[in-house]
């Protein structure tokens, strides 16, 4: 028989709006680990009961340059909020359905990307896009993919983005291809270069690009809110806020939450407002949304898991921050996304 996921998740809400979480008890945010017995090779795909534990399993299996690329994160901005709670919420309508450029995505979580990712996994982008596919998520694929573009798309039944660039010298005919390919926006990266190298942006590229394709272009790396109004003005229709893992504002320890709230508020809901960095727990999906963006990326963590198991990784990295981010917002008493405000995050001075 096969399960309709909005359907369990409304079952679900009931069960978490009966929990003494929502009678009064604070939310927990847990700490990685805890699932997995310790082993010289990755556990079993289903014993793993949060994301963090699939960085783990990924460590076992890549080599220890490979790995470097895709471990890590900063979490010290998430670690300092917390949430408010509403009490007495009825939560039986607990929906994470997310309306963006023309398509209810199941959930606000897309599938960021990742270059390269053959090196990864044997099957690469085909398996990641398989994966994120199941656990009904957009994937964002990449100029720098193993696979063709029409291969990856053609591997999904949910929409794939193409990422590219804004340095590229075939920044046009590369988007064109995409799009051809039933690519359903173009993602442009600005700030760095396609080796990594920080860079001006070339706005009017941005802005060629824009009037070039017939689909959305989400301009990838603000960090700033001058950044986001010089997007705006070059014609995009959507924003990443992001740092690039790191590479941007690499000294000052800034991440792209830190500075999303700024971002949102100034782009006062003209275009979506995405972000990436470090999203590693439902709790964390959840503040992002508080903080003004429309969805989030998550790049690593299904990484982690297509590097252990494939694509059933993928789609089981997906899936665990869906339910998380459910769990969470039908106990914080917001059981659907447009219930999700800003009054929902704390701040600790600590």
């Amino acid at each position: 028989m096969k399960v309709d996921r909005r359907e369990s998740l409304r079952k679900f809400g009931a069960f978490v709006s009966g929990s003494p979480l929502v009678q009064g008890e604070p939310l927990a945010q847990g700490e990685p680990g805890g699932g997995a017995p310790p082993s010289d090779r990755p556990a079993p795909v289903l014993e793993l009961i949060n994301v963090p534990e699939f960085e783990e399993q990924a460590r076992l299996v890549l080599a220890p340059a490979r790995f470097e690329a895709i471990g890590g994160g900063h979490r010290t901005s998430f670690d300092r909020m917390t949430f408010r709670q509403r009490l007495m919420v009825y939560a039986m309508d607990l929906d994470l359905t997310t309306p963006l450029y023309g398509y209810d995505m199941f959930a606000p979580i897309i599938v960021g990307p990742v270059a390269n990712q053959g090196d990864i996994h044997p099957e690469g982008e085909l398996a990641t896009a398989r994966g994120a596919s199941a656990g009904k998520a957009v994937m964002v694929a990449t100029r720098q993919s193993s696979h063709p573009i029409e291969e990856i798309v053609a591997a999904s039944d949910e929409p794939v983005w193409y990422q590219l660039y804004a340095d590229s010298g075939s920044l046009g005919d590369d988007a064109a291809r995409a799009v051809d390919a039933g690519c359903r926006a173009v993602c442009v990266t600005v700030g760095v270069s396609s080796d990594h190298t920080p860079t001006a942006t070339d706005w009017d590229a941005v802005a060629g690009l824009a009037e070039a394709v017939d689909v959305p272009v989400v301009v990838k790396g603000i960090m700033s809110v001058d950044a986001a109004e010089s997007a705006l003005a070059a014609g995009a229709q959507g924003l990443v806020v992001s740092n690039h893992g790191g590479l941007v504002d690499r000294g000052s320890g800034t991440l792209a939450v830190d500075v999303l709230p700024a971002v949102a508020d100034a782009v006062a809901g003209r275009v979506p407002v995405l972000v990436d960095g470090s999203f590693r727990r439902g709790t964390d999906v959840l503040k992002g949304l508080a903080l003004g963006a429309t969805a989030v990326m998550v790049a690593r963590p299904p990484m982690w898991g297509l590097a252990a198991y494939g694509a059933e990784g993928v789609q089981t990295v997906v899936e665990i921050l869906q339910t998380e981010l459910a769990r969470n917002m039908a106990a914080s008493g917001r059981p659907t996304i447009t219930m999700i405000d800003r009054e929902l995050v704390r701040f600790d001075s600590r």
